[in-house]
């Protein structure tokens, strides 16, 4: 059996600036329902300071830094 190489794009070892969350991820994080993400963002276009990245899918990639500074109790 032939080992299979995975591509770097695949892999989960980017840098920590670049890891962003899915919004039900970051909702699990937080511990709130994704829905409330949803409604902040589009009632104010941030949730708590954390404005996430809409992604050519139509999906909002939450950065992880700002999430977790968030789940620490700083200010995003």
């Amino acid at each position: 059996m032939q080992a299979q190489v995975i591509p770097n794009a695949w892999r989960n070892d980017a840098p920590l600036a670049a890891r962003t969350y899915s919004t039900e991820q970051a909702a699990a994080a937080l511990h709130i329902r994704p829905q409330t993400l949803r409604a902040a963002l589009c009632r104010d276009g941030h949730y708590f300071g954390v404005r996430p990245v809409k992604l050519p899918n139509r999906m909002l990639a939450w950065p992880c830094e700002a999430i977790d500074r968030l789940t620490a109790g700083e200010v995003a």
